[in-house]
């Protein structure tokens, strides 16, 4: 024979086994495990990446955990990889461990990957716009095949719908699942999979497509050896659409035509830790399975399947605080059986399991089945791999890193809280932001729910395969987390485009403690800095160089070069600021508003700044919002928000500002122009609502200003007007609107004395103000509530 044509099981010299199987099917690893045992094999050949057969002995390691991936990766461009996912319930897991338990050799014999990854690449840039090369590793049943059109095909579900079944998952349940390895003969499976996937070869074809016709004839090749080197007791397991091209009889230089003229690229394989979310369809990658977390209970449960799932179900739900008894469980297990007898099926499948969990323990809601989804039926089961196995060495320093600092990897998001007071979690936010830097994205920073000051940090971690391509890739910058991130900040301020893009990048270097990177960084930033002339790009860039004052600060890193760079930078802010604000239009007039409120918070720190008091920092600063606040020429936004900002320092007296208001409401300013005004003075979230309320004086300037604009101007002024108090707290609205329904108190308010207005007057009421203290004292966390009111009430009123 010149070709791999023998029947299915016929022993030594008849030819080899061929065991076609659905990836990460459940009933195919069981029913490879029966076939193995029966026939008893010499070797035993495997779909996969030929060039990993050195990697399949760690598959004996104890520290080796499915769910795994082959990782193959090109050498000079990481980004290029292909994953071969492997979880407990794949059949080609199952055959490795039983060649490995029985010492037979295993080997892979699917195309290598250094023709799989080049020819992918090729593919990629020569596929019509929206049309892609399927990813190497899995498809729907491991692999589909391509239809009459060209399009690629799903093999189980057209023998679904050839069935009469709408669900290609609840057919394969139907024959294989609830069926069985097969009675008496452990080879059946195989012989009624191989004669369906022979029909629909016959149907289909190959449709054409290069790639399928090169892997099966590669495999061929590869069998034939391998038949020759163990007098034919060979066993190969593979996916089941490949099966009839191998059965096909073809001569060995044909086979070898295909092969010729390959393209290639050198790459590197290793194991990398995988998870059963990654084996859903829904997460992204198609290995052709809904419920991951479903088929390994099947897998590991084969005995009273149902009722081992709905009591995991009833833990779930109990762990997360709902009523669920024992009863429940048995009602659930009696109604997915009574479903299973009405629906035709032999055993309940995971749609009857589902229906049960919904009527019987969730009372008909979808929310607590959605938890039931995401915990058990796709899971986040997360694989482990041995230190043995090969690894990049920025790999094996983040592997130490995080056994150092306790931080172990998880598929499950979870919320890190950080204090950098601490060694330790200083120590593990310097990894994190260092990752971050590099493009490892396993945690990514969230708003902390407890102090917002420099010395908490919170992460929301999550740990994803794909990131092990991420750190190969990152491997080109060095061999150590510390050296490659060092490495990759120097090249990124070369390469920045913008002043914006620098200053960023020096905060990032702080809060990772680059020591080493900071000095080319800092230079590099004072180079631009020099040359720019945009005053918003150097508003832009110095709030992100003060922040980087304050985290120097909490984690002793010294900031004195920086903090004489941004000294002198907003030197150049404040020189360059008032011209700039000049003849703007709206748009750019808000944009530069938010510049203003940018370096105004900024230089509230930086004036405490040891290397930048000397410049008096505040008192320039406040020089130029008064400049801002007088000049006609500057747009109503920004003069004022100039005004509210000296009014909130306390450079600009209430008298003072309200004269300033006054003149801006007066009846010879466009009504555009004060409504502007307007929203720069209260607007923006900037508490003007609460200004409004405790100033009555401020408000009834506002209200006599708006009940006086003429109709004509009125519609283009609202919604401006409209945006500036709709910002507002309704708590703030409702105040508002009571205060100017009564109208304002006698004597102009809040400021004059005995205005007789309901929470106004001149002095402190001390006996309201006392009510109040102990439930601010307990509020902030005081030791004695009792003790001290009256040196509170003093200090109050002082």
């Amino acid at each position: 024979m010149t070709g791999v044509e023998s029947a299915v099981g016929r022993g030594a010299g008849a030819g080899p086994v061929l065991l076609g199987v659905r990836h990460h099917g459940p009933g195919s690893a069981r029913a490879v495990r029966a076939a193995l045992e029966e026939v008893r094999p010499r070797v035993v050949l495997i779909e996969g990446p030929s060039e990993a057969d050195a990697l399949i002995p760690l598959a004996a390691d104890e520290e080796m955990r499915p769910p795994v991936a082959l990782l193959a990766h090109a050498v000079d461009e990481p980004g290029r990889s292909a994953f071969w996912p492997l979880a407990g319930f794949s059949p080609e897991w199952v055959a490795i461990r039983w060649a490995l338990d029985h010492d037979v050799p295993a080997r892979f014999i699917d195309l290598p990957a250094t023709h799989t990854l080049a020819w992918g690449s090729k593919e990629d840039e020569e596929a019509p716009e929206g049309e892609h090369p399927p990813e190497p590793g899995r498809a729907a049943d491991g692999d589909t095949g391509p239809g009459p059109a060209g399009l690629r095909i799903d093999p189980l579900r057209v023998l679904a719908e050839t069935a009469g079944y709408d669900d290609p998952e609840r057919w394969w349940e139907d024959v294989v699942e609830h069926r069985g390895a097969g009675e008496g003969d452990a080879l059946a499976p195989f012989t009624a999979l191989e004669e369906a996937m022979g029909a629909l070869r016959e149907t289909y074809g190959s449709g054409g497509h290069d790639r399928d016709l090169v892997r099966e004839a590669y495999m061929r090749l590869q069998v034939r050896s391998a038949q020759r080197e163990f007098d034919d007791r060979v066993a190969v397991v593979c996916g089941a659409w490949h099966v009839p091209a191998l059965r096909r009889k073809t001569t060995v230089a044909a086979d070898k035509a295909l092969l010729k003229g390959l393209p290639k690229v050198k790459t590197d394989l290793t194991w990398v830790p995988w998870t059963h979310r990654r084996l859903s369809r829904s997460s992204g990658y198609g290995a052709g399975i809904d419920s991951p977390g479903w088929y390994g209970h099947l897998f590991s449960a084969p005995d009273r399947p149902v009722e081992r799932w709905l009591t995991k179900v009833a833990g779930l739900l109990r762990a997360e605080d709902r009523i669920v008894s024992s009863a429940h469980v048995i009602e659930a297990v009696r109604l997915a059986e009574t479903l299973a007898a009405m629906r035709g099926r032999p055993l309940p499948g995971l749609s009857e399991t589902t229906d049960a969990v919904r009527a019987v323990m969730c009372e008909g809601s979808d929310v607590p089945l959605e938890l039931v989804r995401d915990r058990l039926v796709v899971g986040d089961v997360l694989g482990e791999v041995p230190p043995s196995a090969p690894a990049v060495p920025l790999q094996r320093d983040l592997a130490r890193l995080q056994r150092r600092l306790r931080l172990k990897p998880e598929a499950l998001e979870r919320e890190l809280e950080l204090d950098l007071r601490k060694e330790n979690d200083a120590a593990r936010s310097r990894l994190l932001h260092r990752l971050l830097l590099l493009g490892i994205a396993w945690g990514e920073p969230a708003a902390s729910r407890g102090s917002a000051g420099t010395f908490r940090e919170t992460w929301r971690l999550r740990w994803e395969p794909e990131l092990s391509v991420r750190i190969a890739e990152a491997g080109v910058w060095g061999t150590t987390v510390l050296s490659a991130a060092t490495a990759k900040a120097e090249t990124d301020a070369v390469t920045a485009q913008g002043l914006a893009d620098v200053t960023a990048l020096a905060e990032h270097c702080l809060l990772a403690e680059l020591p080493g990177a900071l000095p080319p960084v800092m230079r590099i930033l004072a180079e631009r800095a020099a040359l720019d002339t945009d005053v918003g790009h150097l508003a832009q860039a110095l709030p992100a160089l003060v922040r980087s004052l304050r985290y120097g600060d909490v984690r002793g890193t010294d900031t004195g070069a920086l903090a004489e760079v941004a000294a002198g930078l907003a030197e150049r802010v404040f020189v360059g600021l008032p011209p700039a604000c000049a003849a703007l239009d709206a748009d750019a007039a808000e944009e530069m508003r938010r510049h203003v409120d940018a370096v105004h918070q900024a230089v509230g720190l930086l004036g405490d700044a040891p290397a930048a008091g000397h410049r008096r920092v505040r008192g320039r600063w406040q020089s130029v919002l008064r400049v801002l606040s007088g000049r006609d020429t500057v747009p109503g936004v920004i003069r004022g928000r100039a005004v509210r900002l000296l009014l909130d320092d306390g450079e600009l007296a209430h008298d003072e500002a309200a004269l300033l208001m006054g003149l801006v409401l007066s009846p010879g300013t466009p009504p555009a122009d004060a409504a502007a005004w307007i929203e720069g003075f209260v607007g923006g979230g900037s508490g003007g609502g609460l200004l409004l309320v405790h100033d009555e004086r401020l408000l009834g300037l506002v209200d006599a200003w708006l009940t006086g604009v003429p109709a004509e101007a009125f519609t283009d002024v609202l919604p401006l007007l409209r945006r500036t108090f709709s910002a507002y707290e309704p708590g703030v609205r409702r105040t508002l609107g009571e205060l100017v329904r009564r109208g304002p108190g006698a004597g102009g308010g809040a400021t004059a004395a005995g205005a007789g207005t309901p929470g106004f007057a001149a002095d402190l009421d001390l006996v309201r103000a006392e009510a109040v203290l102990p439930v601010v004292r307990l509020l902030l966390g005081l030791d004695d509530v009792h003790e001290n009111t009256d040196n509170d009430l003093a200090g109050v009123t002082g």
